[in-house]
């Protein structure tokens, strides 16, 4: 070794000893510091009984979200989706086969746990037909019909990003449903996909509000001149938070989302927890008129169900104007929706399962012979066949999702919706985040998850003896009972009396 070559390594040993040293100084300085500063404290407990060592508590917790569904969670006891829906979802997304061996994992002596009725006849292959047709709002100047039987739920632009909304928007082209815009208004990237759009009308008129925060005429006009504009809902509450508004983090209002919604750039965007022109059921017909002339187009409300009093005075003063001031469909969330941000004490604690809701609303609707007059649109955790088939059997015309999408996407449960740090860059507007999901990919992802889990409901509907799923009734589902028998629908809410099988459309 040269002189040169051993002055090289000697200073480069010593560059690294004192790196080492720094560090060393650094750590040791830090860990003096930390605990002195736990000791003295007198916010927390745990650092003060364990200084240092107690500061970790706040890591594990943290890294606990994460790991927690990997290492720890069985696979049927994890909310608010476990391991085994998940898994279903990601198959069903990437086009893998979603067959299992061996067994069931899931418990069928829980209450609740929903049982279909197989047949001894099973419909055979050349008897399955595609979903039937159903036509929404026909009497309005421009009707939809649709066969599309699961749709994407209201997902914000700016709740989620722009290629996740782009993604959306394409793989329901190419499946063939239609997205709702949730009540952040229509983007561009909503309409590039070409798929159907169902606009929602939120509490904050967001891409439809006058600079007083109300209706502006003109603005749902220009909305309703979009082809692509099918229907509109007015968002009445949805069930992770009913009586809250929408909660948009500043950090995630753009100048881009601040423009479409007309709001300022920066600010928290926080809908009013309810429309300022609607206090009673006489409000909302009139508003769902109103929406309705303006528009041509179906329109319906969405909302969550606390108590079924007020649908029947709804259906009440129905009958006192006539069918035609019905809302053209109702879409029903369950307590278990989700959102992207919301106090705890309302997802927690406010507003019924979807499970008990909707055959209360099916059947108040059936008292004052409102269906078909009247849509139902099912949506709460409705994003595995067997969920979605137990709502057409209950009564529902259709389903929607917006949690099994976001699966479809990339979504790996982080819980970070509310932080802009999504890691799978759905709801993030951090560009280094959103870099990981590409459009094109996850587009075909969406198109396969909605045809696949179609295709499951459909087999489910044929193991029942009946060609299609939407010929399902209540007589074709059981659910376990506290004693462990499990009773039909049909015995635990009645017979439907109307049903979308017995239509003919």
């Amino acid at each position: 070794m040269t002189d040169e070559v051993f002055v090289i390594a000697a200073y480069g040993m010593l560059v690294i000893l004192s790196v080492l040293a720094i560090v060393t100084i650094g750590t040791i300085g830090w860990i003096v510091v930390a605990y002195i500063t736990d000791r003295h404290q007198t916010r927390h407990t745990v650092r003060r009984n364990f200084p240092v060592i107690g500061r970790f508590r706040y890591l594990f917790e943290h890294l606990g979200e994460f790991f927690r569904q990997y290492f720890f969670a069985m696979d049927r006891e994890e909310m608010p989706f476990n391991r085994a829906e998940r898994g279903w979802v990601y198959r069903a997304a990437k086009n893998e086969s979603t067959t299992v061996a061996f067994g069931s994992t899931r418990r069928l002596d829980i209450p609740g746990t929903i049982m279909f009725v197989n047949s001894p006849f099973p419909a055979l292959k050349h008897d399955f037909c595609a979903s039937r047709a159903v036509t929404i709002g026909e009497h309005c100047r421009t009707p939809f019909t649709t066969s599309a039987l699961v749709n994407i739920s209201g997902m914000s632009y700016g709740a989620l990003s722009k290629p996740a909304i782009l993604a959306l928007s394409k793989g329901a082209k190419k499946a063939g449903c239609w997205m709702n815009t949730g009540e952040g208004g229509l983007s561009d990237f909503h309409l590039e996909g070409g798929c159907d759009i169902v606009f929602q009308i939120g509490t904050a008129k967001y891409g439809v509000r006058n600079d007083e925060g109300g209706l502006d005429e003109k603005k749902l006009a220009d909305i309703a001149h979009i082809e692509r504009v099918r229907m509109f809902e007015i968002k009445l509450s949805q069930g992770a938070k009913p009586g809250k508004g929408g909660i948009l983090p500043g950090g995630k209002v753009s100048a881009e989302i601040a423009a479409i919604r007309g709001i300022p750039e920066g600010e928290d965007s926080i809908s009013p927890n309810g429309h300022p022109e609607i206090h009673s059921v006489d409000d909302i017909l009139d508003m769902v008129a109103r929406v309705r002339a303006i528009t041509g187009k179906p329109t319906g409300f969405k909302t969550v169900l606390g108590d079924v009093d007020w649908i029947r005075d709804l259906c009440r003063e129905i009958q006192r104007r006539g069918p035609e001031s019905a809302p053209d469909f109702i879409t029903l969330d369950g307590a278990e929706g989700g959102t992207g941000a919301a106090p705890q004490s309302l997802i927690d604690y406010m507003g019924l399962p979807i499970g008990q809701a909707l055959p209360m609303l099916v059947d108040a609707l059936d008292e004052f012979d409102l269906r078909p007059r009247i849509r139902v649109i099912a949506s709460g955790k409705l994003l595995t066949p067997d969920k979605v088939a137990w709502a057409i059997c209950v009564g529902a015309d259709f389903a929607v999702t917006a949690r099994g999408f976001m699966f479809a996407l990339g979504c790996i449960q982080a819980l970070q919706c509310n932080k802009n740090t999504c890691p799978t860059g759905i709801t993030t507007h951090n560009p280094q985040l959103q870099r990981g999901l590409v459009p094109a990919d996850k587009a075909e992802r969406v198109a396969h998850f909605a045809k696949n889990l179609e295709q499951e409901i459909g087999i489910i509907a044929h193991s029942c003896g009946v060609d299609e799923p939407r010929e399902l009734q209540r007589r074709h589902a059981r659910m376990v009972q506290p004693n462990g028998e499990a009773r039909l629908l049909s015995e635990l809410y009645g017979t439907d009396r109307f049903h979308p099988a017995t239509e003919g459309s």
